[in-house]
Formats: structure tokens, sequence, C-alpha cells
């Protein structure tokens, strides 16, 4: 099946990268100050995301370079970005080249893997095993028949099972993720009794300990 290409959207942020023939007038396409922050989210198991640094794309689709003002980019492919802000750059720097990432391309994986973690993607292309190899893989415990992805498409959150253990993955339009795609893996029956078990056995122990803390408190 053809990979998911994603293109640029309202709200992205895009690192733009210029290099030239005239490297001091290069430098002032690329300031440092021209960083958009970002939440900072934390988990049990992750650190905090670093800030990002780029271009945030406007409502309208468009994103203001020094000097060259507003570009239209929603829509494109960061190739096409890159190329069209290459040809704006041309009246200011000679032979000008142009690097885009799309900063926003980023997956979650929860439940029963070995990382849950929420995953930035430098390359803007991951499928679903690559997304469970960056989360240490599903655990003896999570059900590899009905995994959960959680997808927004055009506004509306939809909600998929897959089975990974079938080769129809292979060809399913879900193989390749999105940007924001939530993966979650639920638990076997193995893990529901367990953690079934701890709480039946929890109070039980805890009442035994309370028992025994009267009882040596009256001597």
């Amino acid at each position: 099946m053809d990979r998911f290409i994603p293109t640029v959207q309202p709200g992205d942020i895009l690192s733009v990268r210029v290099s030239s023939l005239s490297p001091e007038a290069t430098t002032f396409f690329n300031p440092p100050s021209a960083t958009m922050p970002i939440d900072r989210m934390m988990t049990p198991t992750m650190t905090a995301l670093p800030e990002i640094t780029g271009y945030l794309v406007n409502p309208d689709g468009t994103l203001e370079l020094p000097l060259v003002g507003k570009v239209k980019v929603g829509g494109l492919t960061t190739a096409q970005v890159a190329d069209r802000i290459r040809e704006e750059l041309k009246t200011y720097l000679k032979e000008p080249t142009v690097n885009i990432r799309n900063q926003n391309f980023r997956v979650s994986v929860m439940g029963e893997v070995a990382r849950p973690s929420l995953f930035t993607i430098p390359n803007e292309k991951i499928t679903m095993l690559e997304a469970l190899s960056l989360a240490g893989d599903i655990t003896i415990y999570g059900r590899r028949d009905n995994v959960l992805l959680i997808r927004e498409v055009n506004g509306q959150r939809t909600f998929t099972r897959i089975d990974m253990t079938s080769r129809d993955l292979f060809r399913s339009p879900y193989y390749y993720l999105h940007p924001n795609d939530v993966i979650y893996v639920e638990p076997g029956r193995a893990r529901v009794a367990s953690a079934d078990r701890t709480y039946q056995i929890l109070p039980i122990a805890l009442s035994a300990l309370s028992f025994i803390a009267i009882i040596f408190s009256r001597f």
C-alpha cells in the first residue's frame, strides 16, 4: 500500500533551516528567537518534552519569514514548502537551500507496553510496528489481537480495532500512522485476573496488619 504523506496544517510548528553561499545573510533567516514554546508534558515514564524551535503555521495556512513575509504553506508537504520558500529566498540569497521539518508529528503509545510514552517522529514516517517497538513492544499481558488506534479524521475522532497478528495489517490504511495518532494496548485476561486478585487480597492484608498493630499496642 502507499505510504501516508502528511501535509502541513494550521497549528503546525515548522523547523525552517536556511543555508546559502552567503553565510552572513543566511543567519538572518535562522534567528535563535524563532521559538514557539509548547506545554511540557510529563508521565511517570518520560521526561518533559523539549521546547520546540520553529515557525507556527497561522490559521490561514501561512507562516511569516523575515523579509519574505507571509508564505502560503497549508496543504503542502514539507518538500513542497521547502521548494516554495526557496523560490522566495532567491531574491535575498545566492543559491539558497531550505530544510523543513514538521515538529508536530507525534504519536502516543499507551497501555500494556514496556515504555508508554509520547514520541516525536523527525522523519514524518512511522508504522504501527515501529511505534510499538519504540515503546518497548507489547508486554506478555497485552492483547495483540485487539489493539485500539485512535485517530482524528476531519475533526472527528475515530476508534479502530486492529489485529497485530494478522497479515492484513500490512495492507491496512492504519499501518502507517498519522500525526497525533494514539495506540492503546489493552490488558489480556491474565492481567485483569491478576489485578482482581490484588484488590481482593489487599483489604485482607491491611486488616491483618491493623489487628496485629492493635494487639502489640496493648502490651
